[in-house]
């Protein structure tokens, strides 16, 4: 790094990755950086740089003073030890800023000699203090989970007739008449503490009343008139409660039957279908009831507008985690045992790690969006316009613009081209063979954003697929 790109990166201003220092004089307070950092996602702190961004620098012997404390609170101050660089970029006028990184952790959590374990919150630390707050961190490097959780439910809570038609068909056994050996059997199925009461994946699964027990584990769903959410006005609403695949069941129904049906063939008789396929919401009711963040207490929350439906989940992408990575089929399991009795059947199961990119398959027009500050994951499908009811007047006069008739939806779309698509065309010109994973690493973009271009290049027509998934290859129609 030189002066021009340290003055760069410090007219950003400080956040959670980016720290200013003056000066260093106490190596407690310098380890209790460190530690933040390393229990975070790692960050750098800049020494000779003032709180407002200015550069007063340290002079070559305040350099020399500070290098030995560095050093000290890394390897002494912090546990465990944590490896840091460093390096020295000359300032104006012969000062010195030093750049100090820190990496992200990998033996979270870390401590300063005095037991405290600090953690980043925007551009400050602070400490961590409650027990919240140390489970997600041992979440974090799965050392805990948020469906492990003990609960005060007893083994006599399950649903009899639920938890016995699932042993039967899963397990092939019968439900156990004893409580001691109905207790040793949730024990089995890590559905039961020790201690003999459930915990939070047993509550979830198989409670009768969940929400008498956890009340925020539940999903709000709101259908409104407009694209805008509104005090008063709205079309549908519903809050869903119970076992987990009851809540499933009912959320899946609630944006079904919101969803507009179109014309599915060339005649008025033809049967209606929904404007999205159900596959999609499937995959996506999965993705937030098994993913979400179980250690914060609020709701999922659904919302229908009349151009998209946005799916919110507690709890940003866990780990290292990206969009790009999950559109890319990878998975980091948030709540273990949640996800091993989804794959029992419990919930539409077809791979874990595949439900996101399945999703896309089905329909390329959805928005990811990993708010870190706010701890939310939040999902956003859009409608596509021309989509609405044949018969609806407005959308008529729409579809006689776009050179769209009603009931032949797969006539070209008259739309200009834009400079990702023209990208997306030329690359398929040299490679027509060319996957998502190729076309995503050479023009840079998220698998989401191609897939999505690609659509709307089919819409137009100018681009097709002859073949399998697999084993096809592109064309590209003039």
């Amino acid at each position: 790094m030189d002066f021009k790109k340290l003055k760069k990166q410090i007219a950003k201003g400080e956040d959670s990755q980016n720290q200013f220092k003056a000066d260093i004089h106490n190596p407690d307070s310098l380890a209790g950086e460190m530690a933040a950092f390393a229990n975070s996602e790692g960050g750098t702190l800049y020494m000779g740089v003032a709180d407002d961004g200015s550069i007063p620098g340290l002079s070559q012997k305040e350099v020399g003073r500070l290098n030995q404390p560095i050093s000290n609170a890394a390897s002494q101050h912090v546990r465990s030890p944590i490896a840091v660089q460093t390096k020295n970029v000359m300032v104006e006028e012969e000062r010195i800023v030093i750049v100090l990184t820190v990496p992200k952790g990998m033996d979270k959590p870390y401590f300063d000699r005095k037991g405290v374990i600090w953690f980043k919150t925007g551009s400050d630390k602070r400490r961590v203090n409650s027990k919240e707050e140390l489970r997600r961190l041992f979440q974090s490097v799965d050392l805990f989970h948020g469906d492990e959780i003990p609960t005060r439910a007893g083994s006599d809570k399950p649903d009899r007739l639920r938890f016995r038609d699932f042993i039967k068909e899963i397990y092939k056994i019968d439900l156990p008449e004893h409580p001691d050996e109905l207790l040793k059997l949730l024990q089995n199925m890590n559905l039961a503490s020790e201690n003999g009461f459930l915990n939070l994946a047993g509550v979830l699964l198989f409670a009768e009343k969940p929400e008498w027990i956890k009340p925020a584990f539940m999903v709000k769903a709101v259908s409104y008139p407009g694209n805008d959410i509104a005090v008063s006005e709205y079309l549908d609403s519903e809050d869903f409660c119970g076992p987990m695949k009851k809540i499933f069941d009912d959320s899946l129904a609630f944006i079904m039957r919101n969803l507009k049906k179109v014309q599915a063939g060339q005649n008025i008789n033809t049967p209606r279908i929904p404007e999205i396929p159900q596959i999609v919401f499937e995959e996506l009711l999965v993705n937030a009831l098994i993913h979400r963040d179980y250690f914060i207490s609020s709701v999922i929350r659904i919302f229908i507008f009349e151009d998209r439906i946005e799916i919110i989940s507690p709890g940003h992408l866990p780990n290292n985690l990206t969009i790009e990575k999950i559109t890319a089929g990878n998975s980091n399991i948030r709540n273990p045992i949640l996800a091993s009795f989804v794959a029992k059947k419990l919930l539409p199961y077809r791979g874990l790690g595949s439900g996101i990119r399945r999703s896309l398959e089905e329909w390329p027009d959805i928005d990811f969006f990993d708010d870190r500050e706010g701890c939310t994951f939040k999902v956003v499908v859009h409608k596509k316009s021309g989509q609405d009811d044949p018969l609806n007047e407005a959308e008529q006069t729409k579809n006689k613009k776009l050179k769209v008739h009603p009931g032949a939806m797969n006539e070209p779309i008259n739309e200009p081209i834009n400079e990702l698509q023209n990208q997306i065309l030329n690359f398929i010109r040299t490679n027509t063979n060319a996957t998502y994973e190729d076309l995503t690493g050479s023009l840079n973009k998220g698998r989401s954003t191609i897939m999505r271009n690609i659509q709307k290049l089919k819409d137009m027509g100018r681009l097709s697929r002859i073949g399998s998934k697999k084993g096809g290859h592109w064309k590209i129609s003039p």
